[in-house]
Formats: structure tokens, sequence, C-alpha cells
């Protein structure tokens, strides 16, 4: 069934954002996105009243009646009403949750990646070898009031004690909900199937239990499906009930609302499986950083809820320290003018730059918060712990106590930033900058941003499960994606390997979409920037002698890259990106990167 007309919308926790798709001319287009603030809170304290002002919106600039009597009206019918309408909420805080596992780096870890894939924000791991004492466990748990608790531990058919015991400590702590009081607080126990009528006999009165099938049913495999789809219907059937107006606007919706962030995942994970890439995507916004990655076919999300660009852009300093938040700024400023600047920020967090400098200032704090999430994404994305691998002598010299981080960026395909400070930025060659700084990609990477921050709606759309619309629907999230909600930056080419200052590390032989044939030399800690369209350029790369570009040291290779908005970024910088210390050099390398890329034009 072909969908003519199809609504979205994204409650956030400031703004609720609409969207209007149509299918014109053979394919599906986004037409008209209208925004309204979100009404969660006093004095209105009914979402609904937000999903139709940013409706309203939409319907003045298409000229078509969507809402009447406070309905969407459904199906479409000339240029009244919509064939489907579906929705996203971060509103009311989204999903917040506690994890159980009984050792933490395994189980504990396994439930912590099937949380933060459904969307939730993981606030504790509490695990039987977590250091804690029993009293100190049943503290934390009262005092944290989770909306949630996924509880796990060992393999189908193993020891039951370990897990019994963590259940003895949930009932203890008699956990009471965030919202509302009526109801008992939802418990998901996804551990050892031969603990489960214990499980039940602990914890079945106390709390709302449901059992799914185990996140680690042998040391090997993770399974976390059942534990992640259980978590979105208890999100909407427990916590959303709550938030005023969700049950009449989930009546309104043809699928069921998800979480922000779990949309956002579903979404990068499906274009990554459609297209057979790697791919790593970013949300910044004003409290946390979302980082999505796929790398070798397995997905995994990490919520920095501390590392944020408003509410959270001082815990950011913090972390980061000063001189890593100086090092970005191009112009010379104390180090006091540059503390109060980013605390008038936290205090003011609506505000948006009034002049270059306090642009500069963002953006260089943008770097350390994109930095930092990523980091902490890269320890967290490892392959499974406990499992025993085939060491090399070289391995056993190695004390790593952790599975290895999947994140490889050599061959990383696409990134995509999305949120106000990448989205927003006056000039997409900022956005990139910012993206290449902060992430370092090696190799030949993609860049792209996500234009007007759809990915959540699109995320949303790919997954509706009503029969007659499920095809059309991921076809229109697809195609919308491609057409309209990916702005493509440009491909990143950065060699890596041992060089001296003034030595030339990459040779390339560009086919220009014209027909021209460009060669491009780069020379260490230089950037060279090619403006070229979204087109393919025949390129032969061939890296210095001990330079790698994706083959192994001085390795040629041939291959198509693509220009974009900014073009052909050669980024001759080490890895890490190495900065002068002296203040003198530090502001000419800044200037002169700068300059290449155009970032701010005179």
């Amino acid at each position: 069934m072909t969908l003519k007309t199809i609504l979205a919308t994204d409650c956030g926790s400031t703004t609720t954002k609409a969207i209007l798709i149509e299918y014109l001319n053979g394919e599906y287009r986004l037409t008209q996105r209208g925004e309204a603030p979100t009404t969660v809170e006093a004095p209105f304290e009914d979402v609904t009243r937000g999903v139709l002002n940013a409706v309203m919106e939409i319907e003045e600039l298409s000229g078509r009646t969507i809402i009447e009597d406070d309905q969407v009206i459904s199906p479409s019918n000339g240029t009244t009403g919509v064939d489907i309408y579906i929705s996203t909420s971060s509103a009311g805080g989204g999903l917040q949750m506690m994890v159980a596992g009984v050792v933490k780096t395994m189980s504990g870890e396994s439930a912590e990646r099937a949380a933060l894939g459904a969307g939730s924000i993981v606030m504790d791991i509490i695990a039987s070898n977590d250091g804690r004492l029993p009293h100190e466990k049943i503290k934390r748990i009262r005092d944290l009031r989770p909306d949630m608790i996924l509880l796990s531990g060992g393999i189908d058919g193993g020891t039951v004690s370990h897990v019994v015991e963590l259940a003895e400590i949930l009932a203890a702590a008699n956990p009471q909900p965030r919202l509302g009081q009526e109801y008992k607080l939802p418990v998901i126990y996804a551990g050892n199937n031969k603990a489960q009528d214990q499980i039940r006999e602990t914890l079945g009165d106390m709390v709302d239990l449901d059992i799914v099938d185990n996140i680690r049913p042998v040391l090997e495999k993770e399974n976390l499906e059942p534990s992640r789809d259980k978590i979105h219907d208890l999100f909407m059937e427990h916590v959303m009930q709550q938030a005023p107006g969700y049950k009449k606007l989930m009546s309104w919706t043809d699928a069921p609302i998800m979480p922000t962030p779990g949309a956002v995942g579903s979404l990068i994970e499906m274009i990554a499986e459609k297209e057979d890439i790697t791919v790593v995507g970013v949300d910044i916004g004003g409290a946390t950083t979302d980082i999505f990655s796929v790398f070798q076919g397995k997905f995994n999300r990490t919520v920095s809820a501390n590392l944020g660009m408003s509410y959270s852009i001082c815990n950011v300093l913090a972390e980061s320290g000063l001189d890593n938040v100086l090092r970005w700024v191009p112009f010379d400023i104390d180090r006091k003018e540059l503390t109060n600047r980013i605390g008038n920020k936290m205090i003011r967090p609506t505000t948006v730059p009034q002049s270059l400098e306090e642009l500069f200032i963002e953006q260089s704090i943008a770097r350390e918060a994109l930095r930092l999430s990523f980091k902490q994404h890269k320890e967290f994305a490892v392959g499974l712990k406990g499992i025993q691998k085939e060491r090399t002598i070289s391995d056993a010299f190695e004390q790593s106590t952790s599975g290895e981080s999947l994140v490889n960026m050599m061959d990383l395909d696409l990134l995509v930033g999305s949120g106000g400070v990448l989205s927003h930025a006056p000039r997409r060659e900022q956005s990139a900058k910012m993206l290449i700084d902060s992430f370092m990609p090696e190799g030949v990477t993609q860049l792209a941003v996500d234009s007007i921050f759809m990915m959540p709606q699109l995320g949303v759309l790919a997954h509706v499960d009503k029969e007659e619309f499920k095809d059309e629907s991921r076809k229109a999230a697809l195609e919308v994606f491609h057409k309209d909600c990916l702005i493509r930056l440009g491909t990143c080419i950065n060699p890596v390997g041992r060089s001296k200052p003034g030595d030339i590390v990459l040779n390339a032989e560009l086919t220009m979409p014209d027909g021209r044939i460009l060669e491009q030399e780069l020379i260490k800690d230089k950037i060279v920037r090619i403006e070229v369209p979204y087109e393919p350029v025949k390129a032969i790369l061939r890296p210095g002698k001990n330079m790698d570009i994706g083959a192994g040291p001085g390795q040629e290779i041939a291959t198509d890259i693509y220009g974009g908005t900014v073009g052909l970024i050669f980024d001759g910088r080490d890895r890490p990106i190495s900065i002068p210390s002296d203040p003198l050099k530090r502001l000419e390398a800044l200037r002169s990167w700068s300059s290449a890329l155009n970032e701010y034009p005179e």
C-alpha cells in the first residue's frame, strides 16, 4: 500500500518537532516541518498541546487539514488528513533504568548494552562483585528511584545462588517508581532460566515482574533483542502512561511511541545493515551526548549523561580540564574569562553565541564533549568478556582485563553528526571540522550531519509493525534519510603512521566528475580541501613510506571517494592530533587549519 502522507513528531524535553512526508513524483520527500515548545509541565501538563501547536504550523505551511476535534484525521483524502501518524519522545527526562548482573564485566555489561540499546539512561549497575556491601546496594536502589530495573546473571542451566541473592537485595530495597505511586515498579528478569521459579517467588508480589530469554544464554553469545523489546513495551505501558497527556497521544499514533534515542539507534542499525557499512552516529544535546556505532555487525550505544552543551557544559570543562578546551580556542583569552563565559552558558542554557568569539568557545567545548563521549563509547563497545580466545605470545604480555574495543577508525565508512551545535553550525565547514577534530577518523571516511534532527522520526517510521504499511514505511524512512535528512559534508582522507615535519604523507591522483585529472600532495600537519559536490571521484591514494591509508603501510589503494557541501578534506595531522603547546605556534597551527577549510571566513 502506497502511503501518500506521513506525519511524524518528536516530543523532546524542550521542543516538540513535527515533519510531513509526502509521496511526490514516485518518491518520498520531506515537504514541511513545524515546531513548538513541549507542554509536559505546568501550566499545560498535557503533551498533546505541544504536538497540536507543532502540527498547526505544518497545516498553515501546507494548506492541509490534519487535526479536527483534537484528533488526527486518517486516512488522507485530497488535502485532508494523513495516512499514518507516528511519534517518539524523550519528554519527562527520558527512560531511567538500573541494571543488575552477577559479574559486572559480563552479565552486568550485557544488561547495560540491552538497556542503552533500548534508549534508556543507565543510572547504575549493581553486581555481586561490585565491592559494595548489601546495605549499600539497598540504599543505592532506594535513593535512585529508577523507572525500571533489568536483572540478569548466569548462563542457562548454571548456578542460581548469585542471581537469587541479587533478587533478594532488590526485594529488601522495595524500590518505589519515580512517576505514579499507584502501580508497582517494572522489573525484567533476563538471566539463568533455571532460576526463574525462585525469582518469581522472591519478587513476584512486590514488583511488576516480566521474564524474558536470558541475555547471556551461553558465555559466547549475547541475546539482547527480547530484553530490548520488553523495555520498549514497558516504557509505553508504565513510564509514558504517567506523563500528562500521553494516553491521548498513544490513542492517535499508528505505532508505539519510542524513546527518542532508541529510535535514532534503530535507524543507524538499519542503515548499517542495509548498506553493509560501518557507522558512527552522535547526537550532542544540552544535557547528554549519545553515541551509536555499528562495527563488525554489532550495534552499541552509550549515553554520556554529564556531557552536554548547555545544562552540562560545566561538567565538560571539569572532566576535560581547562587546558584541553583552551587548546582549540583560536585567539588569546585569559583563563578566568574563559571559565566565566562557560559558566554563563550554564546559567542561561538556551542562549546562542552572539559574537564570533563566543562561537569559537562554544565549538571548542563541543570538541571536548564529543572527544570524551567517544572515548567512553570505545571503552564500552567491546567484544564479549569471559570468552577464551587463542592468545599469541604478544597478547600474554598485555595486562588488559576487558574485551577488545570493536571500534576501529580505519574501518569506519560513515560518521554522522546531529544535535544543535553540529546541525545548526553557521557553516557546514565548522561541522566537518568539529567531527574530524573530535573523532579523528583514519583512512577514508564519509562525513554527514542530520539537517534538522529528524533521525528519531525516521527511526520509528522504519519500524511500523502494521502489515499494510510495513514495506512502504521502511522505504519512506530510507528515501527521506538519504534525500532530505543527511547533508553530505564530504570525505576525510587521513594517512596514519610515523612521519617527520615536512614529509609528504600522501600523493593522490583524482579523476574528477568532469574528467579532469588532479594530482594532490599532502604534507605532514597540513590540511588541504578540494571543493567537489556529492559525486564519485575516482582516486588512487599512495601513502608515504611508513603511512597507512587502509591497505597497510606504504600500500596504495584505488577507490571511489565522494565530495559534498564541504568537499574532499585531506588531513595530514597525526592521530591523536597533536597541537603545539607554545601559545604562538598553537594559534598559528589552528589558524592555518581553519583557513585551509575556510571555516571562519574573514
